[in-house]
Parts: structure tokens; sequence; C-alpha cells
């Protein structure tokens, strides 16, 4: 494990051992947001590296550790797809974990993916002002963000060689990529920067060379670098061949 100031990197042995710590920083996490503010405001990522975190947190201990009455789930982006779609982050999600834990279904709060994407954008934006009481020009604080990484640099739906939705006042955007190659929407790289912490999960050997552009090269032009919260935290969990190629003083 590294700290380099709000920076912690956390390697594990496989994606087993990953997924397990990113269930445990959320239960603690969780508990301690509830302690302090009376509830956890948590957005999660869809992707293939997240699904076993999910699925461990509808097991015991976790499922029983969580203060669910409590807990508001929210997306961080979104394919523009109905929920039964194999693409959709939000079915995923419901699949995983969401039926599986005593969360109030007014707690949970998918983006509309269904609507036209700029509808979409409006419709979500719209409700995080009314949750977090937002007055124009303000951003919504998270207690935590989980991100991934794709193996182009891509955070949320936020893609490299694509213009920045990084507009200072703008929550969400409309963007067209990835794969699929669909309509999403997205949270903004200011949004995500102001979560009080944000964890990213990255596993297996086809990361590794990304990550080590994200963490050790300054000069990389990549979404994954863009993301570090101005008042928060930053957590990296890797696994060991995700970490392969990061010097030692990192990876140790």
């Amino acid at each position: 494990m590294q700290h380099r100031g709000k920076l912690q990197i956390i390697i594990e042995d496989n994606p087993a051992k990953v997924a397990l710590t990113a269930a445990n920083i959320f239960a603690s996490s969780c508990g301690e947001s509830i302690s302090e503010r009376g509830r956890f405001a948590v957005g999660i990522s869809g992707g293939s590296t997240p699904r076993l975190f999910h699925r461990i947190l509808a097991e015991e201990p976790c499922r029983s550790e969580i203060q669910w009455d409590s807990t508001h789930v929210f997306w961080v982006d979104e394919r523009c797809v109905p929920e039964d779609n194999p693409a959709s982050n939000y079915g995923t999600a419901k699949g995983d974990f969401l039926d599986r834990v005593p969360l109030p279904p007014r707690q949970i709060h998918p983006m509309p993916g269904r609507l036209p994407p700029e509808d979409g954008v409006s419709r979500y934006q719209a409700e995080l002002m009314d949750f977090f009481r937002l007055k124009e020009g303000e951003f919504p604080v998270f207690d935590m963000i989980f991100l991934g990484v794709g193996k182009d640099g891509h955070v949320a739906s936020l893609f490299p060689g694509k213009p920045s939705p990084d507009e200072e006042d703008s929550l969400l955007e409309a963007v067209t990529g990835g794969d699929p190659y669909l309509p999403r929407l997205t949270m903004t790289y200011p949004l995500l920067n102001h979560a009080r912490r944000i964890v990213f999960l990255a596993t297996g050997m086809e990361k590794a060379p990304i990550l080590k552009a994200i963490l050790n090269d300054s000069q990389a032009l990549l979404p994954g670098k863009k993301i570090f919260p101005s008042n928060g935290r930053l957590t990296w969990i890797l696994d060991r061949d995700a970490a392969s190629l990061l010097p030692a003083e990192i990876a140790q």
C-alpha cells in the first residue's frame, strides 16, 4: 500500500481480493457517512470489473453490515438503452446486488437511459439538484464514487480524444462512444472531483500499460489523470497483474 498526499494505492493479489477490499471500503465508508451526515450517497460504475465487488455487497457479512436504509445509489454513467438490455449498467447492477439487498426503491437513482440523451441529462441533473438541494452553479458532494478505467484510459463515459465535457457548471453530459458504441450519459470531471472520496478498481494484465501511463507518466493526456478530488481522497485498488508495470516504489 502506498500513500502520496491524498492518493492511496492498494495492491492486492487477485481480482477477488480487489473486490473484497472495495466492498469493505464501501461498508466502512457507509457507516462513517451515516454517522457524520445521516446518509450515504454513493456513485457506482458499470463494466465488468466492479461486478464481483457488487455481488459481494449482497453477500454476508457485507449485506448485514451496510445500513441500506440510509444508503442512496447513483450512477456515474449509463448507456442509453432500456434496463433489460445487457448493456445497461443499471440493469446489470439490479441482477448483481440491488435486487438482493434491502435497499428502498426510492433510494435507487438510475440514470434515465430510455430517454433521448439530452432529455436524460436534464432529468438526471434535476434529480441531483433536488436530492443535494443545490442552487444553480453548485455541485453535488458524493460521499464516495467508485470508478473503473478502460484499457484506453476512459473513465465513466469520458473518452480519450473526445472534446472534454468539463464545463465549469455542467454536472452531466451526453456523449457517444465506447464499446458498445452508443449514446451515453456521464457525470463530468468537475462533478466527480467534488466527491469526498473516489475509489478506482482495475484488474488484469491488459490494464497494466494504461495504469502505468496514468499513475507514472506526468505527460499522459488521459481521462484517468483528470480525476482527483479537489477536497477529498483518491484510492486505487489494483491486482498484481494490473500493477505489474508500475515502478517498484508504487507496486510493493
